[in-house]
């Protein structure tokens, strides 16, 4: 295992922080007792039957522990761990005394969303070994208990440590903890025993599973001068836009002789500049609906809301555009555009923080106005439409003129009332309030489409880009 991530526990005074066992005070009550009562009686039997416990006692602790046990965790360096993908952890145990560790009880805590299969310290076999399975929700074994979650009892000798070696299998994105762990140790015997040392988690961080998504070459309007979409502003590119008269500037490899030789007079190929296109991931986090089942069961509203922003900014950063984000809630918070496989792992990063937090105000018209949105970029938002402050900021950046695209993340499955009474009828009245408010917004110009994946928006990013180069009537 890789050296120790956190730091260790701080070691106490010499002799501090150990008490006496029963078995302690058993041996000296019981050979107190007979050399007692040898004397008072005169039978020199029982004198001779309480040597060995008097010797045994005081030869166990002739020497007596000075240092507490160190704990740490560690976890696997196997690289970035996805949504699916095998989770190693480690707890260890330190002895820094100058005497053995006769017994070490070891627990820890691990977060539901890992699945540990294996447990078992790295100098003997698996002391629990359950077969990975697809299963969904928390890892159990047994009567409904996780792998991990039971005492684990070793010994250490001096100056070494005994890892507790942890696998399993991460169900869900997130920041999910291994510990707190806690260690107590028995020594001399099992005369003295130390209090328990407890050591912080560590949080592995899981990223979510990029989902497959693809979307079409046509965006709304390019705006960086480098990039791979065709602009309608002429330039340096591949892509033929007509053959013009030369004009002073114009280079010579441009000439199409072709058509000169014909019209007596030099003629240029002109061609369309190829542009970056910025891209808007706003992700809407004011209410959540569904219940998580991991990498293979349902998704909620949070879980359709990361997994499509990362396969969304997979994409277009893949094709060199600019993604940024964008946090529609209380906490407001924004990740600046850029591109590359940097921007990329970084968005992976900063969804791992996303939370659902619902407030009563207003977010702000300064954090979320679309005076802070470039003109030229698209919007993607991931929204569940549950919250009407939702789609009054949808209708306000379509009225702005953004070019705006809504992603509805609502769970298809989603479950009915099982309640008796009006709550059947209440239901389907808010399914069809519901149905009401996407038909307006749809009517203010924002297109409102079902998360499915690939080609989830190939047919609303055509429209809205045949819509951007439709030329305006009236100047509009």
């Amino acid at each position: 295992m890789t050296a120790p991530t956190e730091s260790t526990s701080t070691e106490p005074e010499p002799a501090a922080g150990w008490a006496p066992t029963p078995a302690l005070g058993r041996a000296v009550l019981l050979a107190g007792l007979l050399l007692v009562a040898g004397v008072l009686l005169g039978r020199v039997d029982l004198i001779v039957l309480a040597a060995p416990f008097a010797l045994g006692t005081a030869y166990a602790l002739r020497r007596r522990p000075t240092a507490l046990p160190q704990v740490w965790i560690t976890t696997g360096d196997e690289g970035p761990l996805v949504e699916g993908g095998a989770a190693t952890a480690a707890v260890s145990v330190g002895n820094p005394d100058t005497v053995d560790y006769d017994l070490v009880v070891l627990r820890t805590r691990v977060s539901p969303w890992l699945r540990i299969f294996r447990a078992g310290f790295a100098r003997d076999e698996a002391v629990a070994d359950v077969p990975p399975t697809g299963g969904e929700g928390p890892a159990v074994s047994g009567a409904g208990r996780s792998v991990a979650d039971r005492p684990f009892v070793t010994s250490v000798p001096v100056g070494s440590a005994v890892d507790l070696e942890l696998a399993g299998r991460a169900l869900r994105w997130g920041r999910h903890p291994v510990g707190p762990a806690g260690a107590r140790v028995a020594t001399a015997g099992g005369l003295l025993v130390s209090r328990a040392v407890i050591v912080e988690p560590v949080r592995v961080r899981v990223y979510p599973r990029t989902e497959p998504f693809e979307a079409v070459e046509a965006m709304p309007r390019a705006a960086g001068l480098v990039g791979a979409h065709h602009s309608r502003r002429p330039g340096e590119g591949g892509e033929l836009a007509g053959v013009r008269v030369f004009a002073p500037g114009d280079r010579l490899r441009r000439i199409d002789w072709r058509v000169s030789l014909r019209a007596r007079q030099l003629h240029v190929a002109s061609t369309l500049s190829d542009r970056d296109a910025e891209v808007v991931v706003l992700l809407d986090v004011l209410a959540e609906a569904g219940r998580s089942g991991g990498v293979n069961g349902a998704a909620s509203v949070l879980d359709t809301t990361v997994r499509a922003t990362a396969a969304i900014a997979e994409h277009y950063l893949h094709r060199g555009d600019r993604v940024s984000l964008l946090e529609y809630g209380p906490a407001a918070r924004r990740l600046r555009p850029a591109a590359g496989r940097r921007q990329y792992l970084t968005v992976l990063e900063w969804l791992l923080d996303i939370r659902v937090t619902s407030s009563s105000h207003e977010p702000y018209d300064q954090v979320f106005g679309p005076q802070l949105l470039s003109s030229d970029a698209l919007v993607v938002v991931l929204t569940p439409l549950l919250d009407e402050r939702s789609a009054q900021m949808l209708a306000r950046l379509a009225r702005a003129g953004r070019f705006v695209v809504a992603v509805d993340t609502l769970p298809t499955d989603l479950a009915s009332p099982k309640d008796r009474g009006w709550a059947e009828v209440a239901y389907r009245l808010w399914r069809l309030d519901r149905e009401v408010m996407i038909g307006q917004l749809r009517e203010h110009g924002v297109p409102v489409v079902r998360w499915a994946g690939a080609g989830s928006l190939d047919q609303v990013l055509r429209d809205v880009a045949r819509l951007a180069t439709a030329p305006r009537v009236g100047g509009r």
